[in-house]
């Protein structure tokens, strides 16, 4: 079993930055990104093999990014293994262990490994939420986020004419990442009321003097809309997609505070593919399996130090609050000292501590804001398919609550195979928690679509084998950025 100082699970800016903190601090350290590449969803980018001439281009704080790169590069006492699939987290008398699987999640050879750490830090980030839709199955729907990876990870253009709707100022990035991979922007459509976000927003302005990179980062957006004349939409949502084999347009309509269509204002805008991106879902199954305790609105709470319930164990970036990427950054600068034995009072930590309040209240206002309204399931037909996977629709969800009276989630996604298909539930959980709670009230089994012992695929043969056994005929086993064994 390896042993290490500081183990990360994730090399997004939460865990790069909580990596180089805690060598600062004098750790050794190990990064595990599931991914081939390091970087998170933020730094997305193509693979060293194909590089672009631009990358900066369309990735903010991309110097940041190349000074973590060199960091880790230039450092044995801090190794970053990529295709490293943590598939559970146990507690034991030695501590937390980390259960670990090398190699593409289709692959075959795939090495196992279990890990201890005096210290682990999760950074697990997020992926964004997408609320159905009627249509939201046809060709030509993606996630924001996807748009955005495409766009950046890929330079592929969804679409010729692209309607972005959803909620939230993630849509900003990605119709400018849109707009570069050559596509049109035919709308931008926010479900938040321009009351509503004035409210938000506009209240109490100097607390937003201390985050004056997003006021500039918003400001650049805005002039990009305004050469673009790019139409954005404040209180409007698609509340259909049509088409017959994809896209052909989306039914856009004016919402109510709590997200319900007003009758009479729906529109036809012609585009062939659109963007859902109704904020983000944070990716808790370790932090649970580690037993880590959650807010009301469930995320992971910490303390000033990022130490969450569970001795020894942290959390820093978007599983612990949605708030970018420099919250982000603080919150992992932050945990990685106080995981290699600082304490967050420290001299080293000054800036840091002063950032993550800077943008915790930056945070607050964008919870408040773009808040989901009560009122989205009124758009959803009774053929409206809400697990995809399992191809499970809302009329069936509303029919079981209705004919089985269950007030157990565990019961209700048994009877309805609502998210048991191959995403576990990750794209269609929480719509279908909403679906099924009554009163918006939560279960009585205490289930929730975010407990999972089992966070990734595995096979049993890989189970039976030994820890680090590999086939003699197996192709090398990436292990870390441009190494292999």
């Amino acid at each position: 079993m390896a042993e290490v100082d500081v183990l990360i699970i994730g090399a997004g800016p939460a865990g790069l930055a909580a990596a180089t903190s805690a060598r600062r601090a004098g750790a050794t350290v190990r990064v595990l990104e599931a991914s081939d590449e390091s970087g998170g969803q933020f730094w997305r980018h193509l693979p060293a093999t194909r590089p672009a001439g631009d990358e900066q281009r369309l990735h903010h704080q991309w110097q940041r990014y190349q000074q973590f790169r060199s960091a880790v590069d230039a450092d044995p006492a801090l190794t970053l293994d990529v295709g490293a699939h943590v598939w559970a987290i146990e507690h034991r008398d030695d501590g937390v262990r980390v259960n670990v699987v090398y190699g593409d999640v289709d692959g075959t050879g795939r090495r196992r490994e279990s890990v201890t750490a005096n210290g682990l830090i999760l950074a697990t980030g997020a992926h964004d939420r997408a609320l159905p839709v009627p249509g939201w199955t046809l060709p030509g729907v993606v996630t924001a986020g996807a748009a955005q990876a495409m766009a950046k990870g890929e330079r592929i253009a969804i679409g010729e004419r692209v309607v972005i709707a959803g909620a939230g100022p993630f849509l900003f990035p990605v119709t400018d990442s849109v707009q570069k991979s050559a596509s049109t922007v035919v709308g931008v459509y926010e479900a938040a009321r321009i009351r509503r976000l004035a409210r938000h927003w506009l209240t109490r302005p100097w607390e937003l003097r201390s985050a004056t990179s997003k006021m500039a980062e918003f400001a650049a957006y805005v002039g990009i809309h305004l050469r673009g004349r790019i139409p954005y939409r404040p209180g409007w949502g698609v509340v259909a997609i049509n088409g017959t084999d994809r896209v052909e347009s989306a039914t856009v309509a004016r919402l109510d505070e709590q997200w319900r269509p007003v009758a009479g204002t729906e529109r036809t805008v012609p585009c062939d593919a659109v963007c859902l991106g109704h904020g983000f879902t944070p990716r808790l199954e370790l932090a649970i399996a580690a037993g880590c305790g959650l807010s009301r609105d469930r995320f992971v709470t910490v303390d000033d130090g990022q130490r969450t319930s569970v001795p020894s164990v942290f959390a820093a970036g978007e599983i612990t609050g949605i708030g970018g990427v420099d919250l982000a950054l603080a919150e992992g600068e932050i945990a990685g000292w106080v995981a290699a034995g600082g304490a967050p009072s420290d001299s080293q930590l000054v800036a840091a501590v002063r950032a993550r309040a800077a943008f915790t209240r930056f945070a607050r206002r964008i919870a408040d804001a773009h808040r989901i309204g009560s009122g989205w399931t009124d758009w959803l037909e009774p053929s409206t398919m809400v697990c995809r996977c399992e191809e499970v629709d809302y009329g069936t969800l509303l029919a079981v609550r209705r004919d089985t009276e269950s007030v157990g989630l565990r019961s209700l996604k048994l009877t309805t195979r609502a998210g048991l298909g191959l995403c576990q539930g990750r794209i269609c959980g929480r719509s279908v928690e909403c679906i099924l709670a009554t009163d918006g009230v939560g279960f009585a089994d205490g289930a929730s679509t975010d407990r999972r012992p089992i966070a990734a695929p595995i096979r049993l043969g890989e189970l039976s084998r030994p820890p680090n056994f590999v086939d003699d005929d197996d192709q090398s086993t990436t292990t870390s950025e441009g190494k292999s064994v």
